[in-house]
């Protein structure tokens, strides 16, 4: 295969320069200027940016336990759509994966996925947060992290213990920092919105209070530590100042994070629930800012897929969470690359280096002789996001929305996965 004159941007190496990009043997073979040589197919990727197969270190497939709202082939799907070619599954599936077994019968399945699709595992049995899995069975088994993500780990003693786990099974421990103690409901910020719909809300103190402790933890450990789906504009100040003191703690913000504030709540209803909430506009100026200095790293979509007829609750009683493979790229370069506020190279580092860095992952990158896994995208291309998806669900709050740039091919180990115009 042959990509012609594209925009190639790889930031792991440096490289933003019009070229092509050759790829044989399902690898990088080359970038510079090649003719086409015969029965080589050849794709034309004139004015699109040719970079990186993106990576999400933060997605629920929901497989096993609840394949109603995805399963692992339905998300793969929406990955490839997206311009993912390798994902990260959380653990909090029915059952949780917390034993070697629910997780090799789950990676036994994956491996015909067409994209790399990976998985963590539980912290805690059950996710009840009162005794640590069998974290040496769950790596040998092929787990590439630990989390209890969709609920905080709240005995500090316990956290410790598992820190020091990870840390001397070099893999990351990501956590979701909400402290159940100050959250009168979940889902919507506490304040003007909350208290217009009429309910309590979830206050930035459950957020930022425990992102201290962890950070504090990961200072005394030396653990690598992932603050997931960063909310709030303390919680940013917070991570910044740990920084200074502790190299190994990451953080992330999702697109709905930088993109919306909590108004969206009063205008999308129970589509736009999600834990943690979204919050101010001042939050969100402060989330990109944590971006533009690198105090957040990563960029991920906790894409959470969630029925129709679930999220047609009402707002107390509906699932948080949205869907966000196939939007994600798109609300980057509409909200951050288009306002100025960063440019395609850092986004894409957050989106491809970063995270491959944070789980230690062989991919993110055009290297030559690395696997082929690649995005092709139009920067410019204005489109209105549809009612439909290649994911099972379509929980999301940026329907009808009109974003730029738009996903155009998406190629992994040198196949092509996703071609805009073909639907699956």
């Amino acid at each position: 295969m042959l990509i012609k004159n594209g925009r190639v941007i790889d930031p792991a190496n440096g490289l933003d320069l019009t070229a092509d990009v050759k790829i044989a043997d399902g690898k990088i073979a080359g970038i510079g200027h090649y003719e086409p040589e015969p029965e080589e197919q050849v794709i034309d990727a004139e004015h699109m940016i040719v970079a990186p197969g993106l990576v999400d270190v933060h997605v629920h497939f929901r497989d096993p336990g609840q394949t109603h709202k995805e399963d692992i082939t339905t998300g793969a799907a929406s990955a490839a759509a997206g311009g993912f070619t390798t994902v990260v599954c959380m653990a909090n599936t029915v059952p949780p994966i917390d034993s070697a077994e629910t997780l090799s019968e789950l990676r036994s399945r994956e491996a015909s996925l067409p994209i790399h699709v990976l998985n963590t595992a539980t912290v805690s049995k059950g996710m009840k947060g009162q005794e640590l899995t069998d974290m040496d069975a769950l790596r040998k088994a092929g787990a590439v992290g630990f989390t209890d993500d969709g609920k905080p780990f709240m005995n500090a003693a316990l956290t410790e213990e598992a820190m020091r786990k990870v840390s001397a099974l070099n893999v990351p421990i990501s956590f979701h920092e909400e402290d159940p103690c100050f959250i009168k409901s979940p889902g919507v910020n506490m304040g003007k919105v909350s208290e217009q719909i009429g309910v309590g809300g979830a206050p930035a103190i459950a957020e930022y209070s425990l992102t201290a402790r962890d950070c504090a933890l990961a200072i005394n450990t030396g653990a690598k530590i992932d603050i997931q789906h960063v909310s709030s504009a303390v919680t940013v100040d917070i991570i910044r100042a740990m920084k200074t003191l502790c190299p190994t703690i990451y953080a992330e913000v999702t697109p709905q994070h930088f993109s919306l504030t909590e108004d969206i709540v009063l205008e999308k209803g129970t589509l736009a629930r999600v834990n943690p909430p979204i919050r101010t506009e001042a939050d969100r100026e402060a989330l990109i800012r944590g971006l533009q200095d690198d105090t957040i790293d990563l960029i991920v979509t906790d894409h959470a897929p969630h029925a129709r007829e679930e999220k047609e609750k009402d707002m107390l009683h509906a699932p948080s969470g949205m869907i966000g493979l196939e939007t994600s790229l798109a609300l980057a370069v509409t909200n951050l690359v288009k306002t100025g506020k960063l440019t395609m190279n850092h986004v894409l580092s957050k989106m491809t280096v970063k995270p491959s860095e944070l789980y230690g992952l062989d991919c993110g990158t055009l290297g030559i002789g690395r696997n082929a896994d690649v995005v092709i995208f139009d920067p410019n291309e204005k489109w209105t996001v549809p009612d439909h998806f290649y994911s099972k669900s379509s929980n999301s709050p940026f329907i009808g929305m009109t974003l730029e740039g738009r996903v155009q091919a998406t190629i992994s180990e040198g196949k092509i996965v996703y071609l805009k115009g073909e639907r699956k």
